[in-house]
């Protein structure tokens, strides 16, 4: 009789995860489904392709520039009616663009439903301190990890799938009923919100627009023209520079801001965050990058390709689970070194052996490095929501997953620039021209990037203070 109440507990806790895990899978479905939908959406609003893009920059640009502010909601509101409200709003967004009737109001949808990410985004890691257990937080961080790497791996082949079955509304209709889904199950199983005191709501509406706004230029003068950098893109960063200055004289000033400044003034944390966006820009090299020199450099044909490029998410998803019961056995930070060590030799490996072993060396390169990256972020996520206050989670939780896009949004960028310098050749570095010598150069700069967030981490955890 002693062993019921354990195991209903395990019961509970196990259904907590598993709606914990619908709710991580949307928004990364949403970020990779619709991308092979651009070529059919060109034909049916017979639009051209600079137009259509923007349903895929929309969603990316809506999550980005309102993480923060559904982060600091949930902590003020309730982080589970925040949560099964976002999933409400992808899934009712979602719907909308199935009828759009024209190509703009598919993207004012995709829109709403990147306002339904970012809360799913932000609330999700933030809520696993609230329904699970301390000892088991390592695991469920992992898990959800390995579902997000597997809702971006799984996007593009499910949205083709149902494309060529019934049309690209099958992308869209599958997204209102898997929302509609989570949302059920969410509902049903969520604890309630512990009771918030009555006090003033005072939502830093200035701080959230000069946020959003600086986010938002980032973001443009980063994607807009590909590598092809120009002068719009130089005015766009002088714009984000100036407002993130902006947002952050209106912030000290601020009673109740929507990001305390001192959160990221613990050595810890900050370090974690940094770390957070320099290795997401590492992973996004091998995502960007990667095609490239396997069609171009290697002359491998797209259903080859598209096997090679599968065996990093693959090896990101199996290793996630294995990876936060490692960081629940022995502690965060052991892992985060282990983890970042992983992504700097496989750099290092990216680097060197497909120059000497053609596809061999690019094939035993990529899981190395996609596998120090799961186990890192496993740790980095444990280690910054286990020392983060509870009324500080929302907040948190929405900067980690906004140092993340803002690495995946720099990584394509700037690591495609790169790419493109390197495969021109360069005889200062003994570079010949060819793919071989773009993908050296990127590499070499991602071994450095990992090496810097190494340091940073150990220097973080030698002067250790502790977190407000």
């Amino acid at each position: 009789m002693t062993d019921m109440p354990m195991a209903g507990a395990d019961g509970r806790y196990s259904a907590r995860l598993a709606a914990l895990s619908l709710a991580m899978l949307l928004p990364s479905l949403g970020t990779s489904i619709a991308n092979v939908a651009l070529p059919t959406l060109t034909q049916a609003f017979a639009a051209p392709f600079q137009d259509v893009q923007w349903v895929v920059i929309t969603y990316l640009l809506s999550v980005t520039t309102l993480i923060v502010g559904a982060g600091r909601l949930g902590d003020m509101l309730g982080r589970r009616r925040l949560l099964l409200a976002g999933i409400a709003i992808f899934a009712l967004a979602s719907a909308a663009c199935i009828l759009a009737p024209n190509l703009w109001v598919l993207v004012a949808g995709r829109a709403v439903q990147g306002l339904g990410a970012a809360l799913m985004m932000a609330l999700t890691i933030a809520s696993v301190g609230d329904m699970m257990p301390k000892d088991r937080t390592g695991r469920a961080m992992g898990l959800l990890g390995t579902v997000s790497a597997i809702g971006t791996a799984l996007g593009p082949s499910l949205g083709g799938a149902l494309i060529a079955w019934f049309g690209w509304q099958a992308v869209f209709v599958f997204m209102a009923g898997a929302g509609a889904v989570a949302f059920a199950v969410g509902q049903r199983v969520f604890p309630a919100d512990a009771p918030v005191a009555r006090r003033p709501f005072t939502f830093d509406l200035a701080g959230m627009g000069l946020l959003a706004a600086a986010l938002g230029a980032y973001a443009l003068a980063t994607t807009l023209g590909g590598v092809a950098l120009g002068p719009v893109n130089a005015m766009l960063a002088v714009a984000a520079v100036l407002l993130l200055a902006a947002f952050v004289a209106v912030e000290v000033r601020q009673p109740a801001p929507l990001v305390q400044l001192q959160l990221l003034r613990d050595a810890g944390r900050a370090a974690g965050l940094a770390s957070m966006a320099l290795v997401s820009a590492v992973v996004m090299a091998t995502l960007v990058v990667g095609p490239f020199y396997l069609a171009k450099g290697l002359g491998l044909a797209p259903a080859q390709v598209g096997l090679a490029m599968s065996i990093g998410p693959t090896v990101s998803a199996l290793t996630g689970i294995p990876a936060g019961r490692l960081v629940d056995r022995f502690g965060a930070h052991v892992l985060m070194v282990i983890g970042l060590g992983g992504v700097i030799a496989g750099s290092a490996l990216m680097a060197v052996l497909p120059g000497v072993l053609g596809l061999a060396g690019y094939l035993s390169s990529l899981p190395v490095i996609t596998a120090g990256y799961a186990l890192f972020q496993a740790a980095n996520t444990t280690a910054i929501m286990n020392a983060t206050a509870k009324d500080h989670r929302g907040v948190t939780s929405a900067l980690l997953g906004l140092a993340r896009n803002l690495g995946l949004i720099s990584g394509a960028s700037a690591m495609g620039a790169l790419y493109a310098l390197g495969s021109g050749g360069m005889a200062s570095l003994g570079l010949a021209p060819g793919g071989a010598s773009g993908l050296r150069l990127t590499f070499a700069l991602s071994a450095v990037l990992a090496g810097l967030s190494l340091g940073w981490i150990i220097r973080a955890n030698r002067r250790a203070s502790p977190v407000t």
